[in-house]
């Protein structure tokens, strides 16, 4: 494997095939909590973990680390699985953090046997006053130094029910004044009388996480535990429960960290997600201008794009936030490769061409997609009644505008040069139709003199006795700031962008092909566009998923 390819993690993983851990070993895992949909920060930690197991031909778990049944649902489960299918990755063994509550309990009896555990009955508040500063450091328990006896009567009560919520929880028993908060006595279980997902009303105690995170790794041989930086104070935790269970004889797991995803104009806090949801700014987890993998597909984005964009944004030692316009770079670029072109107006006008033939139309032959010579040709209807976009026509203009104005021609995409020659009005001086004549020898494609003409400016358009209304629901970021969460105690949704969703309709042409939910299209000289999973053949509704270039920055 050449060197200049690895990055920090893969030279980590090759660190260690050099100091003896075989090959056959080696076992990644993607350990989300189903309490909400996955978000783009996930597919970074999905796509490295999946992505090392296809360079290393090893297995990948997907674990859900459901060890909170305040939070968490099947449905949560389900949709991140189907989540995960379909950005195109496929794991070895699908497993549960409850899979190992009794394991995990059992242990728990084994630290206290060892006196490295002990019940505390304190309240929570106590318990945090107790914890210390960062250079202060904290105060024992006075249930500290309870006997083992006394401690696994106790938390054996526990698990049985016969506490209320909150009464006593297990804490390990490590170092008050440790210089990692993290290890001044955590709590590892508490009461917590909530209905489990998948194991019912059984447990009344659950574990906490980084007591359950580094030893579902080990019980499920994990071999490298990849994780975000917020996690690397973690690590000291991580090892400490590894080591207060040895001698174990399995793979010993290694913890590292790598910079999260951070997105501009982007919240990716699971909270805070579901408080734009509750607050109605949103419409769902699926609404196309959140930033889960299900509102992403929502809005057009391809898996493709997707892993383009993880792997270009690349794995970072520090965090840093990625511009969003790099994100939508790599959807234009893959959509420009396999959308067929369509024509669609959005913000239409009348347009009449006054010589030709009334009441007759013919088939005109535009390309599928001009990227793709496969993708072949489909049918166009032109009539002498057209629609174009409103903003392509100016009564009057300068020489830098090169669309439609009175006494100048430009080319109907695909058809015929047309000249303006007069406009209709109403009442109030509004322009309501356009009237124009066409070169009938100027027909694209037809090889004569008239047709190879040069003219500056090209048109789309759509025959207004044969197109087909459409709804459209025009997206912009949802935020209005680079950095909503930057503040972590503000709610975000104060710089909610009130522009973020427009609905329209207009035209597109008759001759889709397949319009079937998912299906993307490039609207010529508008941008991409998929068909809304609410949309029907009798109420065609598109997403915009992003424009042929990026407006952001003149906005």
């Amino acid at each position: 494997m050449s060197e200049k390819a690895l990055n920090f993690i893969e030279h980590i993983i090759e660190e260690d095939l050099k100091e003896g851990l075989s090959q056959e070993n080696l076992r990644f895992r993607f350990p989300p909590e189903p309490n909400g949909f996955l978000h783009i920060g996930h597919i970074k930690a999905l796509s490295l973990n999946f992505n090392l197991g296809k360079r290393y031909n090893a297995p990948v778990n997907l674990r859900f680390d459901d060890t909170n049944p305040a939070k968490e649902e099947t449905q949560f489960v389900e949709a991140i699985k189907n989540d995960i299918k379909w950005l195109g990755f496929e794991w070895d063994k699908e497993c549960y953090a409850s899979d190992y509550f009794q394991q995990l309990y059992d242990w728990a009896h084994f630290l206290i046997d060892k006196g490295l555990a002990y019940v505390d009955s304190q309240g929570s508040e106590a318990i945090a006053e107790q914890k210390g500063t960062p250079t202060t450091p904290g105060q024992n328990s006075p249930f500290r130094e309870r006997s083992v006896a006394e401690n696994k009567a106790l938390f054996s009560d526990m698990k049985e029910g016969k506490f209320e919520a909150g009464a006593h929880v297990l804490r390990a028993k490590i170092d008050m004044a440790a210089p990692n908060m993290l290890l001044r006595d955590p709590v590892i279980y508490r009461i917590l009388y909530k209905t489990h997902h998948r194991t019912g009303d059984v447990w009344c105690i659950y574990p906490m996480y980084d007591w359950t995170h580094g030893e579902s790794d080990y019980i499920e041989n994990i071999s490298h535990s990849f994780c975000s930086l917020e996690f690397k104070p973690h690590r000291d935790l991580y090892n400490w429960f590894l080591d207060s269970l040895s001698p174990l004889k399995g793979i010993r797991p290694k913890q590292r960290e790598f910079a999260r995803l951070n997105l501009s104009y982007t919240v990716t806090s699971k909270r805070k997600l579901k408080n734009l949801i509750d607050q109605g700014h949103v419409t769902g987890w699926d609404d196309p201008r959140m930033p889960t993998v299900s509102g992403l597909r929502r809005r057009g984005y391809t898996p493709e794009s997707l892993q383009s964009f993880v792997n270009t944004a690349g794995v970072a030692k520090r965090d840093n936030v990625i511009d969003v316009s790099l994100l939508e770079f790599c959807v234009r670029d893959h959509l420009n490769q396999v959308a067929p072109r369509v024509m669609a107006v959005l913000d239409p006008i009348k347009l009449t061409i006054k010589n030709y033939p009334e009441g007759e139309d013919e088939i005109l032959i535009g390309e599928n997609n001009p990227e793709d010579d496969s993708a072949g040709t489909r049918e166009i209807p032109f009539s002498r009644d057209l629609y174009i976009e409103r903003e392509d026509f100016r009564e009057e203009a300068n020489r830098k505008f090169f669309r439609l104005t009175l006494g100048k021609e430009v080319r109907l995409k695909n058809a015929y040069i047309i000249k303006g020659e007069e406009v209709i009005k109403d009442d109030a001086g509004n322009v309501l139709e356009i009237i124009c004549s066409y070169d009938p020898l100027s027909k694209s494609g037809s090889g004569t003199e008239e047709s190879k003409r040069k003219v500056k400016g090209t048109l789309h358009w759509v025959s207004r006795t044969h197109s087909k209304l459409i709804s459209v629901n025009l997206y912009d970021r949802l935020f209005s700031v680079p950095e909503p969460d930057k503040n972590k105690d503000e709610d975000p949704s104060i710089h909610i962008n009130p522009k973020s969703l427009k609905t329209i309709q207009g035209f597109i042409e008759p001759n889709l092909g397949n319009t079937n939910s998912g299906t993307h299209f490039q609207f010529q000289r508008l941008g991409y566009f998929i068909v809304d999973t609410e949309s029907s053949d009798q109420n065609l509704i598109f997403n915009k998923t992003v424009g042929l270039r990026d407006t952001w920055q003149k906005k």
